[in-house]
């Protein structure tokens, strides 16, 4: 018997299938382990000794480990198929540590999809541990837990701020920096007008763009009543232009392009996207039993494998026909702050015999919704440009003149696929000729003013982070939800506001900290551990090389950043006498004693009263209550708690968050 050693659950059951009787597939459910919290600064890294970390097993992860153990011991030959990018490298080499596996010369293998062609690749082209890419990751832990304990245990006890990192931090700057500019923002006036027409049964409007000789913005309801007196009862058609234009298909899909499209086209938040992708790949039961729907969703490229475009071709020929398959897609131009890998194609579908469409009873509605944008979006790039003609008719009346538009596509191209997620063809203009008279059935000024710069989306601030080299593509989504969880920023609709406690924590980072929290910082730091894993530096370089400095600007800030006092509540302590503070813990705010640790006094909380819904307990008769959780969601349960344990489940569309 042969152990292949996969990280997800999921993803074990779909290769089982393709690999037979002769193979255990067995997950270790992500990392096993990770860094102690014990030692110097409890970072469980021994900084004197070049920065040696000291690892444990997870608690969650023993009974995991004891199974694997065993499944060693029995098997034939041991295969670690864990995720194809740094981390998953990372979990590879714990795994071989702790199982007692020889490091250098265990198989490693690569699924990129998981498919019967996915896997039976994998398996025909193992390597060994890249012990670069390993140490890579290992440092970026390292750093992460040297700044996250850090700086979190300095706001924590100066300003209530529950942690700070080098991600994170770097990311909430951006926003807090950008509500600056909404708040600062000062709107100014302006008017626009515009003409109402009949022409056959139907209205049109035509906008104003101007009087002959000035086509300044118009600022006060003076000008525009000045204008509209000059403006007699018809318009004469003066020129109607037609210009035809290309539109080139999009790019395939990379992580974070496919996270900005489902937020902007499917209105799907980031964390359900990264949910969704990764079910697709790890594998759905269908008709033809588990298989995974797309490829790996971690990746920077657009390139597609030249074995998927061939197959791309003959489908695009047979259902389309031979002129809308153009090829391959050019990489995508790169800045010079981004830093792009390649070790995986884009994300695309596994097979194009797998429509939406044939697949829609079996996925779920934001399954089915996420891979149709994805199929979409990859044979879409491998198709002809979409040619419009755009009409412009411009008219005039005394000295002003107004203008009407309209496109109408002659070429669908790509848009035969993507068109569903794109804007459709207006509606068509008149038939008009230069000299046409168009009578004017009334004219409409509206005051308008300037708006503020929208405030940033999830997709706005995911682009933002690719640009600038913050994070890398499988860390946006972690982030923004951290940066909720901690309380520093808001997420209406997906639509990003930092709160008073974030925008104090940026204050206080800025401050003492302001190179370590840049763009610029975090992004050098990506490529420090890129480089790292090409061996072009190492490891204890760039530890050492933060470290110190890092460490000083720690101490000087301990000393110098003034400590916020708890709230008083007004009320005094019943056992000591000294005033009653508001407090926070992970559950939310409780009423102590100022005087803490001399004094441990809680004030006992009111717990609110169950309230009653009207119907009882189908188990047991009782009355149903509703409750809050500890985390603060209500939910109806048995008011026989804990006798009857019955809990009413929620009627809430398992799609949504």
């Amino acid at each position: 018997m042969k152990l292949v050693i996969v990280e997800s659950p999921t993803k074990s059951h779909t290769i089982s299938r393709y690999l037979g009787s002769d193979y255990e597939i067995l997950a270790s459910a992500g990392h096993i382990r990770d860094l102690a919290t014990t030692g110097q600064g409890q970072l469980g890294v021994d900084v004197d000794k070049d920065f040696l970390p000291h690892y444990i097993i997870n608690k969650d992860k023993h009974k995991v480990v004891n199974t694997l153990k065993n499944a060693v011991k029995n098997a034939d030959e041991v295969f670690i198929a864990t995720d194809p990018d740094r981390e998953g490298e990372a979990i590879a080499w714990h795994l071989a540590d702790v199982l007692n596996l020889p490091i250098a010369t265990t198989k490693r293998l690569e699924f990129h999809e998981i498919t019967r062609e996915g896997v039976s690749s994998g398996m025909q082209t193992p390597r060994y541990i890249d012990l670069s890419l390993v140490s890579s990751q290992e440092t970026r832990r390292i750093l992460d837990r040297i700044i996250g304990f850090k700086l979190s245990k300095l706001l924590q006890s100066k300003i209530k701020s529950r942690s700070a990192g080098r991600v994170q931090s770097s990311t909430l700057k951006l926003i807090v920096d950008h509500e600056k500019e909404v708040l600062a923002f000062v709107p100014e006036e302006y008017w626009t007008l515009d003409a109402l027409i009949a022409h056959e049964h139907e209205d049109y409007k035509l906008h104003f763009v101007g009087l002959e000789k000035s086509k300044d913005k118009i600022v006060s309801q003076a000008q525009i009543d000045e204008i509209i007196k000059q403006i007699p009862a018809e318009l004469v058609v003066e020129k109607v232009e037609k210009r035809k234009s290309s539109k080139k298909p999009p790019q395939p899909f990379t992580t974070s392009t496919l996270q900005q499209e489902a937020f902007n086209k499917l209105n799907m938040r980031v964390k359900r996207t990264v949910s969704v992708a990764s079910k697709l790949f790890e594998g759905i039961t269908i008709n033809e039993g588990p298989v995974g729907l797309v490829t790996y969703i971690r990746t920077d490229s657009n390139r597609l494998s030249e074995s998927y475009v061939e197959r791309a071709k003959n489908f695009i020929n047979e259902t389309w026909g031979a002129e809308y398959f153009v090829g391959q897609p050019g990489p995508r131009k790169i800045k010079a702050t981004e830093n792009i890998q390649d070790a995986h194609e884009a994300i695309r579908p596994t097979g194009n015999h797998r429509t939406p469409d044939s697949l829609k009873s079996t996925l779920s509605r934001d399954e089915y919704n996420l891979y149709r944008l994805i199929y979409a979006r990859t044979l879409a790039s491998l198709m002809a440009p979409k040619v419009e003609e755009k009409t412009v008719v411009t008219l005039r009346a005394g000295s002003a003149i107004f203008e009407i538009e309209s496109s109408k596509t002659l070429f669908a191209g790509y848009a035969e696929v993507y068109g569903i997620f794109e804007a459709k063809d207006d509606a068509p203009l008149p038939a008009w000729k230069v000299g046409d008279k168009v009578a004017i059935k009334d004219l409409v000024p509206t005051q308008n003013f300037t708006k503020a710069p929208a405030r940033y989306s999830e997709a706005r601030i995911i682009r933002l982070m690719e640009e600038l080299g913050i994070g890398r593509p499988s860390t946006y989504a972690a982030t923004i939800e951290t940066l909720q969880k901690r309380n520093y920023v808001t997420a209406t609709k997906g639509v990003l506001t930092p709160t008073p406690q974030g925008e104090l924590t940026l204050e206080t980072l800025e401050k003492h900290f302001p190179e370590f929290i840049s763009a610029e910082f975090t992004a050098k730091m990506e490529k420090d551990l890129d480089d790292i894993a090409t061996d072009k530096t190492s490891r204890s370089k760039i530890l050492n090389d933060f470290y110190s400095p890092f460490i000083h600007q720690v101490e000087h800030a301990m000393r110098h950043i003034v400590k916020i006092p708890p709230k008083e509540t007004g009320e005094i302590c019943p056992e000591c006498g000294s005033p009653l503070v508001l407090r926070k813990s992970r559950f939310g705010e409780f009423v102590a004693c100022s005087n803490y640790p001399k004094c441990r006094y809680v004030k006992p909380q009111v717990k609110e009263a169950p309230k009653y819904t009207g119907d009882n307990c189908p188990e047991c008769g009782k009355p149903l209550v509703e409750r809050t959780s500890k985390k603060g969601k209500k939910f109806i349960a048995c008011s026989g708690f804990p006798k009857c344990r019955y809990i009413q489940k929620s009627s809430k569309n398992t799609d949504e968050e």
